[in-house]
């Protein structure tokens, strides 16, 4: 599966019909009235912006900029992600952070939002992971970790997640994370 088409597909999925609209309203400028009226989901919005050389696999500045006018970081966050793990990043997270996270993603559970808040993560983006994931408790903290590397960025340390850990009395994490 292409991963743009992907990235797409889910920024898509989580439109609601009153962003669709705001969006739709936002492009009416590139894309033609009597086309517009025909957009139904964000998908076949995205199809016309590509067919219009708008969006591309590697220009997501118009996307970034609709997503940020509907109030959708979430959706952004998305979009940023996936702009990270484009092979020619330089800024990739190095692998020595992929072995803690899988450790504590397999180990920690319902306390991930304990966790998050010591890690000093807003609850509101706590909250939206929470809605997005809300039936795979797995899910929910990768995200969560994933959010709080990209909010920190160079500054997310393996030893910040330690201390965290400690602080939350997930002890046995936080020594299984050393190993």
């Amino acid at each position: 599966v292409n991963p743009f088409l992907s990235l797409l597909h889910s920024i898509s999925s989580g439109l609601s019909d009153t962003e669709l609209s705001a969006m739709k309203f936002l492009c009416r400028d590139r894309i033609r009235k009597r086309k517009l009226e025909t957009v139904q989901s964000g998908r076949e919005l995205f199809n016309i912006l590509i067919e219009q050389q708008e969006i591309a696999n590697d220009n997501l500045e118009f996307l970034r900029k609709l997503l940020q006018h509907i109030n959708r970081s979430d959706l952004l966050s998305q979009l940023v992600q996936f702009e990270g793990e484009e092979p020619h990043a330089p800024d990739d997270q190095p692998d020595g952070h992929e072995k803690p996270v899988d450790v504590i993603c397999a180990n920690v559970g319902r306390e991930w939002k304990k966790l998050m808040r010591e890690l000093g993560m807003p609850e509101v983006k706590l909250d939206r992971i929470e809605a997005a994931y809300r039936y795979d408790l797995y899910e929910e903290l990768v995200q969560a970790l994933r959010e709080w590397q990209r909010w920190k960025g160079k500054d997310a340390k393996v030893a910040d997640l330690m201390k965290a850990l400690r602080g939350c009395n997930l002890n046995l994490v936080a020594d299984m994370v050393e190993e």
